[in-house]
């Protein structure tokens, strides 16, 4: 599975990006799709999931800000991000695996990555 990220750029704070991710070699819809982020010193950290069936989960830094959402004819995961800080600064990879077993928050199951969008968010 090939997975490939768009979307990225700068940002002031407050405003709003749009992520996609598209998959190519694989069956898009029996995969869960997540999105992870790593800012310059730190380690990658989840941000959001979404299953097959359209089950969700977040990271509560996020919550109420981000929304993930998936395509399956278009094979594409989205990530709407809102209300966006300069703390959110950081770039941004696509995964995706077939078996979770803590909400999609361990990156460790994840088979699959991009190769990450940037993500600036300016003060």
């Amino acid at each position: 599975v090939q997975l490939v990220e768009s979307g990225g750029g700068l940002v002031q704070a407050g405003g709003s990006l749009r992520l996609s991710c598209t998959a190519s070699g694989g069956t898009f819809s029996s995969y869960v799709m997540g999105w992870f982020r790593q800012a310059p010193g730190k380690e990658r950290e989840f941000v959001r999931a979404i299953s097959w069936s359209g089950a969700r989960w977040s990271a509560d830094s996020v919550k109420g800000r981000f929304t993930i959402s998936r395509d399956n004819a278009k094979n594409t995961v989205y990530l709407q991000m809102n209300s966006l800080k300069p703390e959110d600064t950081a770039i941004y990879y696509c995964s995706a695996t077939k078996m979770i077993t803590n909400q999609g928050t361990d990156m460790s199951e994840y088979d699959y990555w991009g190769q990450g969008t940037q993500v600036t968010v300016s003060s």
